[in-house]
Order: C-alpha cells, then structure tokens, then sequence
C-alpha cells in the first residue's frame, strides 16, 4: 500500500475488493475503528453510534447503490436539516448559538424479580 502521506490509496482499496471481498470487508472495519479509537474519547460514543446507523443502512439496503443514497442522505441531512451543522454554523456566526440543554437526569428504579417458589414474599 504505496502512497503518499495524506492520500487516499484508492487503487489498493479498489483491487483488494475486486480480488478479495472479504479480506476487503475486515480490513475496511478494521480501519474504521481505528479511526474511531484515535478520535477523542468523549466523542468516541457518537463515532461508534453514527457508525452503527450505517452498517444498518448497508446491511437492509438491497443493492450498495442503494445504500450509499441512504447515507447520502443522512449527511445531508444532519448538514443541512433543522437544527444541522449548516444552521449551526450560522447561528454561530451571527453570535445566537446557543449551547444545547443537557438531559435532565432521571431516577433509575429498582425492579425486584417475581418470586418463583410459592410463599415466597414478592
């Protein structure tokens, strides 16, 4: 895998599926959660769902075609859907940003199991 620094080795990512569709797939997810690994650790949560949303899109998807307009899609959506990067970046801009209210905080709630011996207390 010969190229230079930065680029994208696109002949060797194009054969090795061509010659090898599953060593292509293994090495492909290998490479995406080593990238994962290397981001931040607070956004490594967000990466690893994002990513989860798109091997769904490709696994249900009928043909690659068809999955690779889903997640098209998907991006543009959070790029340019309410409340998306574009739309954030403006109010950035403008000085309206306003920082997202963090989720209130909920009670977790013990659930005793139903007893299984009769007599037993629930």
């Amino acid at each position: 895998m010969h190229h230079e620094e930065g680029e994208f080795p696109f002949e060797f990512w194009a054969r090795l599926a061509r010659e090898d569709p599953g060593a292509f797939e293994d090495a492909r997810k290998l490479m995406i959660d080593s990238l994962i690994e290397a981001a931040p650790a607070a956004v490594q949560p967000r990466l690893r769902g994002l990513q989860w949303q798109i091997e769904h899109i490709r696994n249900r998807a009928p043909t690659p075609l068809s999955a690779c307009l889903k997640i098209s899609d998907m991006m543009w959506t959070n790029v340019l859907g309410e409340d998306g990067l574009a739309a954030r970046l403006t109010d950035l801009g403008e000085g309206t940003l306003v920082a997202t209210p963090a989720r209130p905080a909920a009670d977790v709630l013990p659930f005793r199991r139903p007893s299984t011996e009769p007599g037993d207390p629930p």
